[in-house]
């Protein structure tokens, strides 16, 4: 699904993974389901989209730097975080970039 987004200008954290060749898929899942529950409660949350492939993609919108900050130190965002890193993923990378202009599409 599309993320409805407001008007600019906000924020995305665009979240690129790679994952681990483990079998941990029912933790894991279990744990990015929990994630995104978490970061839906968080203030200053717009919106998200996801998709994994080959390789994951998640972008996360926020009304402003100082969400993203909040949302970064969160305690069990934090702990998921380190069992990225010891369980799940090869590699990643955050971006955080300001969202000046969007526009869509929509058939009708």
């Amino acid at each position: 699904m599309i993320a409805k987004t407001p008007q600019p200008p906000y924020y995305a954290v665009i979240f690129t993974s790679l994952r681990t060749k483990n079998n941990e898929n029912d933790s894991y899942s279990n744990t990015a389901t929990r994630m995104m529950e978490l970061a839906h409660q968080q203030p200053g949350f717009l919106g998200v989209e996801s998709c994994r492939q080959e390789i994951g993609i998640t972008v996360s919108y926020w009304k402003d730097l100082e969400s993203i900050k909040t949302w970064k130190a969160n305690l069990e965002h934090l702990q998921a975080q380190e069992q990225g890193k010891d369980r799940w993923y090869e590699s990643y990378r955050v971006r955080v970039a300001k969202v000046e202009r969007d526009y869509e599409f929509e058939a009708t």
